[in-house]
């Protein structure tokens, strides 16, 4: 089997900086995502995933730290999250690395709520999944962290 290569994309002022690194198991988005074309964005990110999960590092973080997304973004994301759930070692661990402005909710419940949808999609996995949430002030540094294992 061929080595994945790295794929890097650099963010412009509607897509994400993308860092898929093989060889670490970091996979970073970051920045805003609001393309026009979501599908000419994600499609490879999704099929590099794809790729990734059939023999992926023992430890995979996804980070995603991005400021704004729009709807059609966060359709590929749950496929992109969905993807790496479907790695199948139960002595693999993903963590997915989520970072909020603290100022865009008032309290927890606030980003249980928005969190929910991305818990159902980690909810029935063989590989250990955990959560880390980031809460960060409007310079992006950050105030808070907690993390949770599902």
């Amino acid at each position: 089997m061929k080595e994945l290569k790295n794929m890097f994309i650099e963010q412009s002022d509607k897509t994400p900086l993308v860092d898929l690194n093989y060889l670490s198991g970091e996979l970073i988005l970051s920045g805003k995502s609001i393309p026009i074309n979501a599908p000419r964005i994600f499609e490879p990110i999704l099929d590099w995933v794809n790729e990734y999960v059939k023999n992926p590092r023992q430890t995979t973080n996804l980070r995603l730290n991005l400021e704004y997304f729009n709807t059609a973004s966060s359709i590929w994301l749950a496929k992109i999250v969905k993807s790496l759930t479907s790695i199948n070692k139960p002595e693999y661990v993903l963590i997915l690395h989520i970072y909020f402005s603290i100022e865009d909710f008032d309290d927890i419940d606030d980003i249980k709520d928005d969190l929910s949808p991305l818990i159902d999609v980690i909810s029935n996995t063989v590989v250990s999944v955990g959560l880390k949430i980031y809460g960060t002030d409007e310079s992006g540094k950050i105030l808070k962290e907690s993390m949770i294992f599902i």
